[in-house]
């Protein structure tokens, strides 16, 4: 079991009548890699901010290694931050922006040298200490950017949205690197993102946050597998939701049609929504489906075709699949009964563990 490094309790955050920040709690473990993940506006990067000691939180408390840090001033904190536009200094080469932390402190030079050739290392920028930053690819200055923080050897590095300058591929290949240096290093990572893709490729856990709050946390598999609500169905990825009823423990009714499913621990006949995601559905004919849809437009994405039909009720699905549908036509959709999930409505974080826990025994 890996030691707590930072929590939140009962966090509130207000700027005068806009209450950012709902009463946050959280925990954070030394040596994982987290993801808070939401729209613009929801209170990711005030979380940051709070953390980083750039920003007071109004209620609650923040505590680090056990203590609590709410009066600790930012330069004492053992936190670096990347921020999203890098605040490089143009007018410094590479090794005086990485080394600039360093001498503020008043290291020797041989342990500057030292550190900030290890530091450029490990973002594999050996050779580039003279290079000016004007040189640089964007990419290189997220490299420098991120060298900057780990040279100063911080126990949590904050990275505020720094992958959203770059263009789609140098951004792939950053969420590796940033990934693999990571768990080089072995120090807690806390990214910002509103990217669910980002997000489920890079992190061990997500906090998934919406108007203030988190609505809901795991690790990307749970996330994407088990979302509480729709929501949180609705933002990690492609997904068809759909209005149903809990006709009871793993039975459910769409479409007014009955399906077995994996889920459990709600009220007989309770109204509910099921979401099954594109790529778990599977075109068939009309005889061999479970439910009978009109193919209505489809779209080559590449490595699947976006197939978008209509069942009998009006409801949209969204396939995923490597066979091109005739547009017009009926097919049959099948799926297995562990691709339906079930959301209650309004269930909290809790109840819903609860829940799983009580009919997983």
């Amino acid at each position: 079991m890996r030691k707590p490094i930072i929590s939140f309790t009962d966090v509130v955050k207000r700027f005068d009548d806009d209450v950012i920040l709902k009463g946050v709690n959280f925990e954070i473990e030394e040596g994982k890699f987290y993801t808070l993940l939401g729209p613009s506006g929801c209170g990711k990067t005030t979380i940051l901010r709070i953390i980083a000691g750039f920003s007071e939180a109004s209620q609650g408390d923040v505590f680090f290694e056990g203590k609590r840090i709410n009066d600790v001033p930012a330069n004492q904190r053992q936190v670096n931050t990347v921020f999203q536009d890098y605040a490089l200094f143009p007018h410094m080469n590479v090794f005086e922006n990485v080394a600039f932390g360093l001498k503020i402190k008043k290291l020797p030079k041989n342990k500057i040298q030292e550190k900030v050739k290890e530091a450029l290392r490990l973002v594999r920028l050996g050779g580039y200490e003279n290079r000016e930053i004007s040189e640089m690819s964007g990419g290189q200055r997220q490299r420098v950017a991120i060298a900057r923080a780990i040279v100063n050897e911080p126990k949590v590095l904050l990275l505020d949205e720094p992958l959203s300058a770059l263009d789609l591929k140098l951004r792939t290949d950053m969420q590796y690197e940033l990934r693999e240096l990571q768990q080089r290093l072995g120090i807690t990572f806390i990214f910002v993102t509103h990217d669910q893709e980002e997000a489920l490729a890079m992190s061990d856990e997500i906090f998934v946050l919406n108007h203030g709050e988190i609505i809901q946390s795991g690790t990307p598999v749970d996330i994407y597998d088990e979302p509480i609500n729709k929501f949180v169905a609705d933002f990690i990825g492609e997904s068809n939701i759909i209005k149903g009823t809990m006709i009871e423990d793993y039975l459910v009714e769409i479409v007014g049609k009955q399906f077995e499913c994996v889920d459990g621990g709600m009220r007989p006949n309770e109204p509910v929504e099921i979401v099954i995601r594109p790529e778990d559905l599977s075109l068939t004919t009309v005889d061999k489906g479970k439910l009978v849809v009109r193919v209505d437009t489809q779209l080559f994405r590449g490595v699947h075709y976006e197939i978008i039909c209509y069942d009998q009720d009006g409801n949209e699905w969204m396939v995923h699949s490597t066979r091109k549908a005739v547009e017009g036509s009926q097919v049959g959709l099948f799926f297995e009964p562990e691709d339906i999930h079930v959301m209650r409505f309004n269930e909290s974080e809790e109840d819903f563990d609860a829940r799983l826990e009580s009919y997983e025994e």
